[in-house]
């Protein structure tokens, strides 16, 4: 019987090794049990019945509309040209779409794939077009993170146990399809995920990174994490805020990590 567990578990850990990606720029390895494929095609589909729906109030033709449009399409050029540098574009097949969505809810969200939006209840905090990168690229750093496969990972794991550490993967495709419309609510309210507080300060790395590779100072972020900060204390937490690391932690590793994301800034 020993020996059987120990086999099973060498086998167990051979699994989840070869079952592992690697987050760009932090290098960071991360569980990868579930098809990042499916989960942008179930992805397009969520971002879809979204902005469609009945309760979704699209803002089009105004200022902000444009401007979020437009820090958009900016941050994932520079994102696109960084993965095409890296020899990494064909794991990064997006289809990008940013949205302004007419609601009081401080929050914003990047669905797998580059499906993007931006309520008006975070405009007052984001203030500014950096404001608005820095909200902007940090949910694209959870895209580009790959933070919902890992987290639908983790959760496939769990659920599978030891099948899915073996070589016996019999019921893998429902079990992924149940976990996607867990994750985005497929026909019915969306429901993103929601990600662990290491997700969250990685997503602050790369983020700082990919506002500044789109030309907008890695330095403007502290001032919008200060804004939030504040609103935090005077009101409930954001939606927004709802799993991120203290508002303390966040503002002085930001500030740690400016040096490094300003080597990356194109004026």
């Amino acid at each position: 019987m020993k020996k059987i567990y120990r086999y099973t578990s060498m086998v167990a850990l051979a699994a989840v090794l070869a079952s592992c990606s690697t987050v760009p720029l932090s290098g960071r390895r991360q569980l990868s049990l579930v098809s990042d494929e499916q989960i942008q095609e179930q992805a397009a589909v969520a971002y879809k019945e979204f902005l469609n729906s009945s309760s979704t109030k699209v803002v089009t033709g105004t200022s902000n509309a444009a401007l979020v449009k437009n820090v958009g399409n900016r941050i994932a050029s520079a994102v696109n040209q960084y993965l095409a540098a890296e020899g990494l574009a064909q794991q990064y097949n997006f289809n990008w779409e940013f949205n302004l969505v007419e609601s009081s809810d401080v929050n914003a969200w990047c669905m797998p794939g580059g499906k993007v939006a931006v309520y008006t209840g975070i405009l007052p905090f984001t203030a500014n077009e950096a404001g608005l990168a820095t909200v902007m690229g940090h949910e694209i750093a959870h895209a580009i993170a790959r933070h919902s496969m890992e987290q639908m990972s983790n959760q496939y794991a769990m659920q599978v146990g030891a099948q899915v550490l073996g070589v016996a993967t019999a019921g893998k495709s429902s079990i992924v399809q149940g976990l996607l419309n867990n994750a985005y609510g497929i026909g019915g309210q969306l429901a993103l995920l929601k990600y662990s507080r290491n997700n969250e300060s990685e997503a602050d790395q790369l983020g700082l990174i990919f506002m500044a590779m789109a030309g907008y100072s890695p330095e403007s972020a502290v001032g919008f994490w200060e804004r939030m900060a504040s609103a935090k204390a005077a009101n409930s937490t954001p939606e927004f805020l709802s799993t991120h690391p203290s508002d303390a932690r966040r503002i002085n590793d930001i500030k740690k990590l400016i040096p490094t994301a300003m080597k990356y800034y194109k004026r």
